[in-house]
């Protein structure tokens, strides 16, 4: 083939891989997340703004407003403060909480409704797609502070784990990822990162940290090596994804 065509079949080649590129962001939705704090984000797509994790290591959510849908994954502390939900249905009214059961039992103590979504299962809520990944709480020691923790893929785009280390073993797009706790070590959050291979991933339940900085230290050396593009995000900032 001569020289011209070589190059003339190459230019074909490389607008067609760009406008696939193009087609494939675009597809993407864009995604605005706040972080509140710890576990507690605020991600607006599609009009919709979802709450996470509600805890009682922040405060701010309880002024949140214009909120749609809380998402709780399991019990603890630092991430269901029944107080702030509280606030938060207060400040938003017809807001939906969706979760699973053994957070649904503490709700029907208190009169508070819920969609239940657990593993395996998938809901959709304000036309936001969400689906339940794992069952378990990863171990801090033995039985110690076990119980049902459910992560969520939220609008094919955002996997938010919990307190656990599950693959939901499809493509991800955004990785909220653990950084610091009683059940984990840094070794541990850089390998579930690997493993689950998101597009982009940003730090989470890092509260315990008195410089978060720290949590983020290695992850963003190690993470980029890997193909994986880390984002800092600290308490009270937003980005758009």
């Amino acid at each position: 083939m001569p020289i011209q065509q070589q190059l003339d079949a190459t230019a074909v080649q490389q607008r067609q891989e760009m406008e696939a590129l193009l087609n494939n962001a675009k597809q993407i939705p864009k995604m605005k997340i706040k972080k509140i704090g710890h576990c507690c984000l605020v991600i607006e797509t599609k009009g919709v703004r979802i709450m996470t994790d509600p805890g009682m290591f922040t405060t701010d959510q309880n002024k949140e407003k214009n909120i749609d849908i809380v998402a709780i994954t399991h019990e603890h502390g630092d991430h269901f403060h029944v107080d702030s939900l509280k606030a938060v249905i207060a400040n938003n009214p017809g807001v939906k909480v969706v979760t699973n059961t053994a957070v649904g039992k503490l709700l029907d103590a208190e009169g508070i409704a819920y969609e239940l979504l657990e593993d395996g299962g998938s809901i959709s809520l304000n036309n936001i797609s969400f689906e339940g990944h794992g069952e378990h709480h990863a171990v801090i020691y033995k039985e110690l502070g076990q119980v049902q923790n459910t992560g969520f893929f939220i609008d094919n785009t955002l996997f938010y784990p919990g307190d656990a280390f599950t693959n939901p073993n499809k493509p991800v797009d955004i990785l909220a990822l653990p950084v610091a706790g009683p059940w984990m070590k840094i070794s541990e959050a850089i390998d579930y990162a690997l493993a689950v291979k998101p597009r982009r991933a940003f730090p989470v339940h890092d509260a315990i940290y008195a410089n978060p900085a720290l949590g983020q230290m290695h992850v963003s050396k190690v993470l980029p090596e890997e193909g994986i593009e880390f984002i800092p995000l600290n308490a009270g900032e937003e980005k758009e994804f």
